[in-house]
């Protein structure tokens, strides 16, 4: 049964910077041999993310790339697919879009921003999810 699961930022640190949040969330997929696709809200967070990939941690490199890069991309473990890419679905899916992933996964991440005034649309997904059946997880990160 696929799952949604929405991962609420908390911590100052992801406060500061939610794209370290898709960072370590990429970096325990990577490390459970999990590919995983990032759906980007636009092409200038798909580079944002890019560049934090590369620093975010001195010790770890995450294989990554920007969809539309590369005839290789199938291969790289985080797919990071600006708004202008569609490249093939995944099983794992972090979403940082405004709509729901139509489908096509096993598994959907979603960040949920620190802000209460910016959540409506993650409650929207939430209920879009719930309608589709999906296994809803919240997790405080």
């Amino acid at each position: 049964m696929p799952r949604a699961d929405f991962y609420l930022i908390g911590k100052p640190r992801f406060r500061e910077q939610p794209l370290l949040l898709v960072c370590e969330l990429a970096r325990k997929a990577v490390n459970a041999g999990q590919p995983l696709l990032v759906l980007a809200a636009s092409r200038e967070q798909a580079e944002a993310l890019d560049d934090l990939m590369w620093s975010f941690d001195p010790d770890e490199y995450l294989p990554h790339q920007i969809a539309g890069l590369d005839e290789d991309e199938a291969d790289v473990e985080v797919l990071i697919a600006p708004p202008d890419q569609s490249p093939p679905m995944r099983p794992l899916v972090l979403n940082l879009r405004d709509e729901p992933v139509p489908g096509g996964f096993e598994r959907v991440l979603e960040v949920v921003p620190a802000d209460p005034a910016a959540r409506g649309p993650l409650r929207e997904r939430w209920k879009h999810y719930q309608a589709q059946g999906l296994e809803l997880n919240k997790h405080d990160m």
